[in-house]
């Protein structure tokens, strides 16, 4: 997940440096063509988007991208599943976390060969966290009201399973909506509406409306947390340059000492490691007191009674079912992923050194996002799913853009689903070390949120009111209508629990707060930081799909001469051919953009 602030000031930066690129010796030189903004030289890259590394290399490159991705995706089933009142025991809490791993597979095998074609992970997006929890508890009984003691096993099958049947009909109908935004070309039309104003009280609130669920969780033993945490800043941030030696193989050296950075490739998953592994240590000396959720054995036998190999597949829990209030209830998410999406995916062009993403693939890269949300509704994996930035910075670390590196890591994902004790074995983290972690990861979001004040004018009162005015009522209303959610009567129990459920979304209510303000109050471009939040879309012609050859690697994995022999397919969004809606009609003086760049701000995870 990433902000597109970060993607448009990198552009800037990389358009006043598109002359300074040389050729360099040893590395694959760029097929002759256009020079212009949208080309970007190979630089120091081992591997380009096209090019395909040894097989050894894909699965080891591939197995790296594997654990990266893994340490995200799996906390959002384990949040979710807390407020679907399954027994810390059950086994299928294993399951729900092995489909989100198999769905993500397969959803980056979409994303890599037909979709947006740059190396870029899929995994579960934390978007859909508050919203999911939103209708859970606006639509269903507490679990604390629910005497699971007396209940059977099917009784206490049947309470959790009727919850995630709500929450599959929600994301699937409401994917529907991003499928249709991006096959049609809508998302492009709504970038032009999105500005900075908009962006920063989205991000900011997914970050800031999740921090107690993290707390709650870490307040389960504030020992093992707040180790937890500080392994995670000294790792993260104080020891992310240290290199570490490693033994390494290549054909021309042999065996040999390599030194990998490793603190800068795996540092959530190295602390979590570490702080379970205490765990586990704590509880066989028993210094951890019986029925302690920093233990390793408070699963009890969840691991053991899982099977080895297990196959997702759609309506695993049941059919889905729908109703409006949980699925307008997701719209906010839906929006807030598109946008991330979207500036993931310049980022990643830039790290990979091509072409920038033309109008067609990012209107195919959001589609089949979409297509993919719509396969984690029906498979029952609890979330959505988007693209990971922490993946994309990864690319920029290891210099390799091979698209095939990252769906051999696909590959990788798919089997780890069909592992059934692979999802267990996640589901048996100790609570504090999940929360802390979550805690860390939430600060980060926010973080992200706000650095997209930096384009803005922070001098303007107009600026002032409407940042502080939707932060502040994003956070206010959601917790008023929490203490009240019987407050809005419209008359229509339907509409009551629609408008319930978005006012309890605080993503949505500073979204679209800032949204609805910094589009109507009168402020000039700049002072809204607009020039450069829209240079990506105003100081480049469209690119056609002919006009550079490094553009080649959006086009379709099949088909191409065909659709070259016709006319209609410059009219069809998601097809290479097209050029777009609408002319550009101002450049944008590249002197009047921000030249500095924030980092990344999972490059150091």
């Amino acid at each position: 997940m990433a902000t597109a602030c970060e993607t448009h000031q990198e552009e800037v930066l990389e358009q006043g440096k598109e002359n300074e690129f040389k050729e360099q010796p040893g590395t694959t030189k760029e097929p002759e063509g256009n020079t212009g903004p949208h080309t970007h030289t190979s630089g120091d890259l081992l591997y380009g988007v096209e090019d395909i590394p040894p097989w050894y290399q894909c699965l080891l490159f591939g197995f790296q991208h594997f654990l990266i991705f893994v340490g995200g995706t799996i906390s959002t089933p384990l949040i979710v599943i807390k407020f679907m009142c399954m027994e810390q025991t059950d086994h299928q809490r294993g399951d729900i976390i092995s489909s989100i791993i198999f769905v993500s597979g397969i959803v980056t095998l979409l994303q890599c060969i037909c979709g947006i074609r740059l190396p870029i992970i899929q995994g579960a997006n934390f978007a859909y966290i508050m919203p999911t929890i939103t209708i859970l508890i606006t639509t269903f009984p507490s679990c604390e009201s629910l005497d699971l003691d007396n209940l059977s096993e099917s009784q206490k099958q049947e309470e959790w399973q009727i919850r995630m049947r709500e929450v599959q009909g929600a994301i699937t109908v409401s994917s529907v909506f991003q499928v249709i935004i991006g096959f049609t070309g809508i998302s492009g039309f709504i970038m032009t509406w999105i500005s900075p104003l908009t962006i920063v009280p989205t991000i900011t609130m997914l970050g800031l409306s999740l921090f107690e669920l993290g707390t709650k969780q870490a307040a389960s033993h504030w020992g093992i947390s707040a180790l937890n945490l500080l392994l995670l800043v000294l790792v993260s941030q104080y020891m992310k340059n240290i290199k570490t030696p490693l033994p390494g193989y290549s054909s021309n050296r042999g065996f040999h000492i390599a030194w990998i950075p490793l603190f800068t490739y795996f540092p959530v998953l190295l602390v979590m490691c570490i702080s379970w592994g205490l765990c586990g240590v704590l509880t066989a000396v028993d210094v951890l007191p019986a029925g302690s959720l920093a233990r390793t054995d408070s699963s009890g036998d969840l691991l053991k009674n899982s099977p080895w190999f297990r196959l997702p597949y759609p309506g695993q829990w049941g059919t889905p079912t729908v109703s409006m209030s949980a699925v307008i209830g997701l719209a906010a998410s839906v929006i807030a992923s598109i946008i991330e999406s979207i500036g993931d995916y310049y980022s990643c062009a830039k790290l990979c050194q091509t072409a920038t993403p033309p109008v067609h693939a990012v209107n195919r890269g959001v589609g089949f996002e979409g297509v993919g949300c719509v396969l984690a509704g029906i498979f029952g994996t609890t979330s959505g799913t988007a693209s990971y930035t922490s993946n994309i910075a990864l690319i920029g670390v290891t210099k390799v853009a091979s698209r095939r590196v990252v769906v051999v890591s696909a590959m990788i994902m798919i089997f780890a689903g069909l592992v059934s004790k692979t999802g267990a074995v996640f589901a048996t983290i100790p609570v504090p070390v999940l929360g802390s972690t979550l805690m860390f990861m939430f600060s980060l979001i926010t973080g992200v949120g706000l650095s997209c004040i930096k384009i803005i004018d922070l001098n303007s009162s107009r600026n002032h009111f409407v940042l502080g005015f939707s932060i502040f009522m994003g956070l206010s209303l959601p917790s008023w209508l929490a203490k009240n959610p019987d407050a809005i009567k419209t008359g229509s129990p339907a509409v009551d629990q629609c408008l319930t459920t978005l006012l309890q979304t605080s993503m949505f209510v500073g979204g679209m707060l800032g949204f609805i303000l910094d589009n109507s109050i009168p402020g000039t471009d700049e002072e809204r930081g607009l020039l450069q939040w829209n240079y990506h879309l105003d100081a480049k012609e469209p690119l056609k799909h002919s006009s550079d050859p490094s553009a080649r690697c959006y086009d379709l994995p099949g088909g191409m001469k065909f659709l070259e022999r016709w006319d209609w397919p410059r009219y069809v969004p998601f097809l290479p051919m097209f050029e777009g809606f609408r002319e550009r009609k101002k450049k944008i003086n590249p002197e009047n953009m921000v030249a500095t760049l924030p980092e990344p701000f999972l490059d150091s995870m």
